[in-house]
């Protein structure tokens, strides 16, 4: 018998598996996000839709919990894939943020480029722009399927959670709506803390964009012009 120990996984293996499926995976968490809709917004009588919704959520959720055991697996890495990839994991635990891969997908699009379509600030906003969409909707859906029903809830349907949702976002707080369950108290802060992230980033792209244009203008005027 051999005493030679295994060789590790390939990184080329696992770059290969996540180019392959990167936008099958996209494709997954789109559906995912439609069947957790649909779970949370049909109504109590369409019980035949929101046990087909139900199934859908089960489905996409094993397929991710598939994935990241194959990656985990191809990345050789053990511990230090968890902590390298916490994202991924907490993606995982919260399944309801993986729709956000659509920004990773755009990213890796971007990246097989040679030059980029957009300008860096630009893809600052575009990726903020798309995020801010995105976990919008699914902290709304989130904090209406904890509100709803609640004694005292002042989010009673998924128009006030939407209300919600874009009034924490751009982190205004009108606080005609607010999350009284500990569930939803849970996710406005989670969307408070993303809500000051996406407003820092997108404020300060602009503000770097805006000095950029000063100075390019500067650098066309003729030397000693006012």
């Amino acid at each position: 018998m051999s005493d030679r120990p295994t060789a590790p996984a390939s990184p080329d293996r696992l770059t290969e598996w996540e180019r392959r499926t990167e936008v099958p995976l996209l494709a997954a968490a789109l559906v995912f996000l439609a069947g957790y809709a649909v779970r949370v917004l049909a109504p109590v009588g369409a019980q035949l839709w929101r046990d087909i919704a139900l199934a859908l959520v089960a489905a996409t959720w094993l397929l991710f919990a598939v994935d990241y055991g194959v990656r985990l697996r191809l990345s050789g890495r053990g511990a230090r894939f968890v902590h390298s990839h916490w994202l991924d994991t907490v993606v995982l635990l919260l399944p309801l943020l993986r729709p956000l891969r659509v920004v990773q997908v755009y990213t890796a699009v971007q990246q097989r480029t040679d030059r980029p379509r957009l300008s860096l600030y630009a893809r600052v906003m575009t990726y903020a722009s798309l995020t801010a969409v995105l976990l919008g909707f699914s902290a709304a859906l989130a904090v209406y399927h904890q509100e709803q029903g609640a004694p005292g809830a002042t989010i009673r349907t998924f128009g006030d959670a939407a209300w919600w949702a874009c009034a924490t976002l751009t982190t205004v707080g009108y606080g005609d709506a607010v999350p009284v369950t500990p569930g939803g108290r849970v996710i406005a802060a989670c969307l408070m803390a993303c809500g000051l992230a996406l407003l820092g980033a997108v404020t300060g792209s602009f503000s770097s964009w805006l000095v950029e244009v000063f100075k390019r203008e500067d650098e066309k005027r003729p030397p000693g012009s006012a």
